[in-house]
């Protein structure tokens, strides 16, 4: 069963990554790089701030940044232990799929998938009562993630477990949070937490 499955993450991965071209390279390998993306998180950071305030977005982003920490580090326990060759280092493939970048580290999981699925995740959940088409940053993640593939950096699997924890270590940490925010924010926190009676 295990072995189907790779085997078909490995078609998926070959099928996935051929549908690109040289021409869309340059563009993808802008994708991947997080610094790129540097604008769009200073221009969140202020309209959130213009929202909750300088003291609120401080203790925001010290979740954040702690979310971070956390999503990297499990990540590359992970990686460490199923040290699984990337798509780019693998034997058999390496030679059938279109290589634009090469990194010596382990595949599984993805570290982007997984930190812009668990940072969007956390940031969604405290600003949605702010802003009504939040639900659009979610296109941050799919699109960065993808350009893993598109490199031939990670298999879909990779990709796919990488959300997966990602939105569930990013809800809990948004849970956590919270309870917090109410503890040392009670004014400006007002409004309940989800789920309680």
């Amino acid at each position: 069963m295990l072995d189907k499955l790779l085997t078909l993450d490995t078609e998926l991965l070959v099928y996935l990554n051929g549908l690109g071209s040289k021409t869309y390279d340059g563009m993808w390998l802008l994708i991947t790089n997080q610094l790129n993306w540097t604008p769009l998180f200073l221009l969140l950071l202020y309209v959130i701030m213009k929202k909750i305030g300088t003291r609120q977005t401080l203790f925001f982003l010290l979740g954040l940044g702690l979310l971070i920490a956390f999503s990297d580090q499990v990540t590359n326990l992970f990686k460490n232990n199923f040290q699984r060759l990337r798509p780019c280092n693998n034997p058999e493939i390496k030679d059938i799929i279109r290589l634009v970048q090469i990194r010596s580290s382990y595949s599984f999981f993805s570290g982007h998938a997984a930190t812009s699925m668990a940072s969007t995740m956390f940031i969604y959940h405290n600003v949605k009562r702010y802003f009504k088409n939040v639900y659009l940053l979610f296109l941050w993640p799919l699109i960065f993630a993808y350009s893993r593939i598109y490199l031939g950096l990670h298999y879909p699997i990779d990709i796919l477990t990488g959300y997966t924890f990602g939105a569930i270590s990013g809800y809990a940490a948004y849970r956590i949070f919270r309870v917090y925010q109410h503890k040392y924010f009670p004014i400006i926190a007002v409004d309940p937490i989800e789920g309680e009676a």
